[in-house]
């Protein structure tokens, strides 16, 4: 491994030098490689090995020396020191000498710029303008490159309620429309039960009546259970009969649920990903619910049987095209879909890549670099289906792609509506309708009907309107002054009010058989599931944060037990980053990054409840560990190892040591 290095100006110049490797040195959080960049959530961890030629050093300080001497002889002010516009065109050329180089030590042309913007030091590049302080040109932005100036017409923002969404819901694509009834909405549903049992009405009537009865049931924010886990929840979804349950969670590995009983949950097996990078990406269940194919930050992908009795090792596929499982893929995978078939994986990477894997014979059949950038999510147009298919990409693009074409490496056509990356996609399964979740804080609706031909794409050109858009969702806070309608916008419908920051938050279509396909839902960075109307208003929201925070729960001491708290402790935060609507029952299930520093992991169950009195038991917001064993209130649950104790009925000693 080489010696760290840190440029430093000696005679105009930057040179590189060493600097000492000390026990106190600690992996660089920031550097990442600039023609590697990995952009997945707050990711502080490394993907190449030591011996990758492209990476300098995998530990050091970042030293930035610079020699300023005073001389005489320079332009100056008579006294030694250089006038401001030769001290500032001094430090431009500096810059321009460490940045234009190819190699520069541990840095990056990107970092110089974001070390600029974070410490405020664009003015000594690029120039204060004028003696007030004011630029003299408006256009130029601090930061080297020039914006178009957009006018900031309050109106720009979409129209809610929006016309062409009340037209979808209007068509009975969307759910039903609601039947006129004189009785007070509270005893609506009543009704409406005593009217389907009766068998009132004719044939289109009683389907009105069953389907507005559906989508009437929406979750509340009362939590059925809350299910604790030492790490965060990255994703967790039903499988498409509702029998199956499975949970990703940072501490690589995936949770199974039989929720063939929804109001009864039980937990048969856990499945490690071996030598995992950071955290669990995603995961995607066969078309026949046999497999679990899940992911984690390099170019491996675990496939798990989720039958119970099979206890034997996850197989590993290798998704780079040299077919060597291991680091030296060269990418991560940040998302992973089944086929309609089942016979084919494909994955979108950060190596700007679409991947497409055919798992008999162990094969890389395509890999396209179809985008500028990270390509985050992937997903098929229909689940029965395997041809269209769609990826999502940090450029801000989606594709579209026929599998029986992907050969040649260029898309069917293209969607173009978001200003900054896409999070996530999920598709209607009818081989028509899209969903998107996008950095620039809003969830989009797309018609295939309406996408960009190749040839229409490479006409309008979209993506110069939104070449600067590198908004830091990890850290940042979107400043909505900075969102404009993109000019070549195609999509039907855009919903705001969630907010995607923090991590790679995801939207879903609410399932037919329990909502009659009425809405659209996505999780947020404050804490909440928020459930939209087609039209772009607002249904309902589930407050997951308001019920996880009644009863916080500690990491483990060690690695054996936790503390468990009721309500009362500040500071607790909590991001949903995903969500599922069970598919024939009014439940949702939010996995969510939850803790004091999002240090933790929840899964909350909410079900449809007219009143938050209740009678049952167990009672509701009743928590649990991964397991599913109980945690008693005040109580210190018993020690045990969470995913290595082989008895999985333990439950709480009522004799247990009470906390204060």
């Amino acid at each position: 491994m080489s010696s760290p290095r840190s440029p430093e100006y000696i005679g105009g110049h930057y040179n590189v030098v060493d600097t000492e490797e000390s026990e106190e040195d600690e992996h660089d959080p920031d550097y990442i490689d600039d023609e590697e960049e990995v952009d997945e959530d707050d990711m502080e961890h490394d993907l190449f090995e030591e011996e990758d030629e492209f990476h300098d050093a995998e530990e050091g300080n970042i030293q930035f020396l610079v020699q300023v001497e005073d001389d005489d002889e320079e332009t100056g002010n008579g006294d030694g020191s250089q006038s401001p516009d030769a001290e500032r065109l001094a430090v431009q050329q500096r810059l321009i000498n460490l940045i234009s180089s190819r190699r520069t030590g541990l840095v990056s042309r990107r970092q110089v710029l974001d070390f600029l913007r974070r410490s405020n030091l664009g003015h000594l590049v690029f120039g204060n303008g004028d003696s007030n302080g004011e630029s003299d040109d408006e256009d130029y932005s601090p930061f080297g490159y020039r914006r178009r100036p957009r006018a900031m017409d309050p109106d720009r923002f979409p129209k809610v309620p929006s016309e062409k969404g009340r037209e979808l819901m209007n068509s009975g694509t969307f759910g039903a429309s609601s039947i006129y009834s004189r009785i007070k909405t509270k005893k609506q549903l009543a009704r409406r039960i005593l009217d389907r049992e009766l068998g009132m009405g004719n044939r289109a009537t009683r389907n009105i009546n069953q389907g507005v009865m559906a989508q009437s049931m929406i979750p509340s924010s009362d939590a059925e259970m809350i299910i604790n886990y030492d790490d965060n929840v990255y994703s967790g979804q039903f499988s498409d009969d509702g029998n199956f349950f499975f949970a990703c969670v940072k501490d690589m590995k995936v949770r199974m649920y039989d929720t063939s009983n929804p109001y009864n949950w039980r937990h048969y097996k856990t499945v490690p990903f071996t030598f995992g990078s950071w955290t669990l990406t995603d995961a995607s269940l066969s078309p026949d619910n046999k497999w679990l194919a899940y992911t984690s930050i390099q170019s491996n992908v675990c496939l798990a049987p989720t039958d119970p009795n099979d206890t034997g090792d996850p197989y590993m596929l290798s998704l780079s095209e040299h077919g060597r499982l291991g680091w030296r893929g060269g990418f991560g995978i940040f998302s992973i879909r089944f086929s309609g078939d089942g016979r084919e994986l494909v994955a979108g990477t950060n190596a700007n890549s679409i991947v497409v894997y055919d798992i008999e014979s162990r094969t890389v059949l395509h890999t396209i670099e179809g985008h500028d950038d990270d390509v985050n999510a992937v997903c098929f147009a229909d689940k029965s289906s395997p041809h269209i298919l769609y990826s999502g990409s940090d450029d801000t693009t989606i594709k579209v792609w026929d599998r029986r074409s992907m050969g040649d490496g260029r898309e069917a056509g293209a969607f173009v509506g978001h200003i900054e990356g896409l999070t996530y996609l999920d598709s209607k399964n009818d081989g028509r309708y899209l969903l998107s979740n996008g950095k620039d804080q809003t969830m989009k609706l797309w018609d295939l009907k309406m996408m960009y031909t190749t040839a229409q794409f490479q006409e309008l050109n979209p993506r110069q309107h939104t070449r600067y858009s590198e908004f830091d969702y990890r850290w940042g806070r979107f400043d909505d002054s900075q969102w404009f309608p993109h000019p070549n916008d195609n999509s039907l419908v855009t919903f705001r009010g969630h907010k995607v920051l923090r991590t790679l938050i995801r939207c879903h279509f609410s399932p037919p058989g329990s909502t009659n396909s009425r809405y659209v839902y996505s999780g947020s960075q404050d804490g909440k599931v928020y459930i939209y109307n087609m039209d772009a208003t607002i249904a309902g929201t589930i407050d997951v944060k308001a019920t996880t925070s009644q009863a916080h729960t500690m990491p483990r001491r060690g690695p054996t037990h936790r503390h468990f708290y009721n309500g009362g402790l500040p500071g607790w935060s909590t991001v949903v980053r995903d969500a599922s609507w069970h598919p024939t029952a009014p439940f949702i299930a939010a996995s969510a990054l939850n803790g004091w520093d999002n240090s933790l992991g929840t899964v909350t169950v909410h079900s449809y409840n007219e009143s938050s009195f209740d009678e049952g038991e167990p009672p509701m917001g009743s928590s649990y560990d991964e397991k599913l064993r109980p945690m008693a209130s005040g109580r210190r649950s018993r020690r045990h190892n969470s995913d290595d104790d082989e008895d999985e009925d333990d439950m709480v000693d009522e004799n247990d040591e009470i906390f204060d």
